[in-house]
């Protein structure tokens, strides 16, 4: 049943998201509305399109969301893919499971290392001008 939602959430989000499912649902709300003279503009010609745009809305919450829940993990499959296989820390595989307090402490921390990364590209640029050896240049990784 998994399998078979998977296969059929795809091709519903790869299909609604083409112009032609625009043209073709704008060309049904004009219909809709230029219809609305021959029934007098009555409740029942009303509730067809609340009811049909309500239950299309509704189906389409979750079509999109498998969709987006399996890019997701898509995607975060491939990032930790990139971080085994590169000079990055281990320690961000698998982040994504960790509660919120934990997620905003583990980005403040990489925002303070991406400014003292910045902040020892400039030391070394200025003194690599005086010196050869731009001593006084910190470690931000400890």
């Amino acid at each position: 049943m998994s399998k078979f939602f998977s296969k059929f959430a795809t091709a519903i989000a790869d299909l609604s998201g083409k112009p032609g499912t625009f043209v073709l649902a704008a060309a049904l709300v004009l219909a809709w509305a230029v219809s609305g003279p021959f029934f007098g503009y009555s409740e029942t010609w009303q509730l067809v399109i609340n009811t049909s745009t309500t239950i299309i809305t509704f189906l389409m919450v979750f079509v999109l969301q498998n969709s987006q829940n399996r890019d997701g993990k898509a995607l975060q499959a491939k990032l930790d893919e990139l971080i085994l296989t590169s000079q990055a820390q281990n320690k961000f595989v698998g982040i994504e499971r960790l509660d919120e307090e934990s997620l905003r402490e583990m980005s403040r921390t990489l925002a303070e290392k991406a400014e003292c990364v910045e902040d020892s590209r400039t030391k070394r640029r200025s003194a690599t001008r005086r010196l050869p050896d731009a001593p006084g240049v910190r470690n931000c990784w400890d």
